[in-house]
């Protein structure tokens, strides 16, 4: 699973913030909201719809092509797509008892108590 940049996880934040599909436009506005910079500039759409055009190839983002101007959505939820970066992680360790059992000793009491719970599901 590719790794995201800066620009592409803010905007994947975005659409996974939202249910519905967004334009590029719309994207750039929130983005601009967020960065609240006050000087009046946000990125230029263009440059939105390069980083959308890369989540797409990382198979991230779909865009709807029957309208104008296109929208795009997450395909997967942001937990779903945590758990992926999570297993992918997992599954470059040669010793994976090890990496589980350093996790596991780090969490908190009350996710030890929901991994036994969803364990025993």
């Amino acid at each position: 699973m590719a790794t995201l940049g800066e620009l592409e996880r803010a905007m994947m934040d975005l659409l996974w913030e939202s249910s519905d599909a967004a334009t590029a436009n719309e994207l750039r506005e929130k983005l601009a909201q967020r960065e609240d910079s006050g000087d009046g500039k946000g990125l230029a759409v263009t440059t939105v719809l390069t980083v959308l055009s890369r989540l797409e190839k990382k198979a991230l983002v779909q865009r709807e092509r029957k309208i104008r101007p296109h929208r795009y959505r997450a395909v997967t939820s942001r937990a779903e797509h945590t758990a992926e970066l999570m297993h992918e992680a997992l599954g470059t360790a040669n010793d994976r008892e090890a990496v589980l059992a350093r996790f596991v000793g780090s969490v908190s009491d009350s996710e030890a108590q929901m991994l036994r719970r969803l364990l025993g599901a």
